[in-house]
């Protein structure tokens, strides 16, 4: 118990160092999404490895034991890429969805447009 959760902290201190000089949440999310974009092709490719390697080893299993091992290995390697391919589009969605693109600078503080206010003058000009 202690060396899983002192792993666990391996891995999540960082995130937390992260957290604390982030300029917002939206930064960190933008960070988030480019760290699962490089990692996640990565995971599908193991799955797919998986997969194909329980093709191969039911391919040549000679006794029922090995082909009742192999179509585990590649029941397993369906759902983990069904999970990856999953994963991958919703969080693609989200960054959609949320316009979480990677065109934000770090930095600026986007402003929201005002309408004219009664006396015909602007708060700020639209579309400048």
């Amino acid at each position: 118990m202690k060396k899983a959760l002192l792993a666990i902290s391996a891995f999540a201190l960082p995130v937390f160092a992260f957290a604390a000089t982030a300029q917002s949440f939206n930064t960190l999310l933008v960070k988030f999404n480019s760290i699962l974009n490089a990692i996640i092709p990565f995971i599908i490719a193991i799955a797919v490895v998986f997969f194909i390697w329980g093709v191969f080893q039911y391919m040549i299993a000679g006794d029922e034991d090995k082909k009742k091992e192999a179509k585990g290995m590649i029941l397993y390697g369906i759902i983990g890429i069904f999970v990856m391919v999953s994963v991958y589009g919703l969080v693609n969605i989200l960054v959609r969805t949320l316009d979480l693109e990677n065109s934000i600078i770090p930095g600026t503080i986007p402003t929201v447009p005002t309408r004219a206010n009664n006396s015909g003058a602007s708060n700020t000009q639209l579309g400048a």
